[in-house]
């Protein structure tokens, strides 16, 4: 083996060192965002089993006050 072997072995394994730590981050990054998504969605049950609107209720009839009080 000379030198440029040696530089080649260290490069391929460089790379794929780098690949695997790619996939690992893709990998936390989907099960982060599962999680996050099953967080979400269990907030909105407990916000829905007691009854708290999700969306406010919306009147247009323009007879609320301003905050000028006029």
């Amino acid at each position: 083996m000379d030198v440029n072997d040696i530089v080649a072995a260290r490069i391929a394994a460089a790379r794929r060192k780098a690949e695997q730590q790619k996939q690992a981050r893709e990998e936390l990054a989907r099960r982060r965002a599962a999680g996050l998504a099953r967080r979400h969605a269990a907030k909105l049950r407990a916000l829905a089993q007691r009854g708290i609107d999700l969306v406010p209720p919306v009147t247009l009839d323009n007879q609320t006050l301003a905050a000028s009080g006029i």
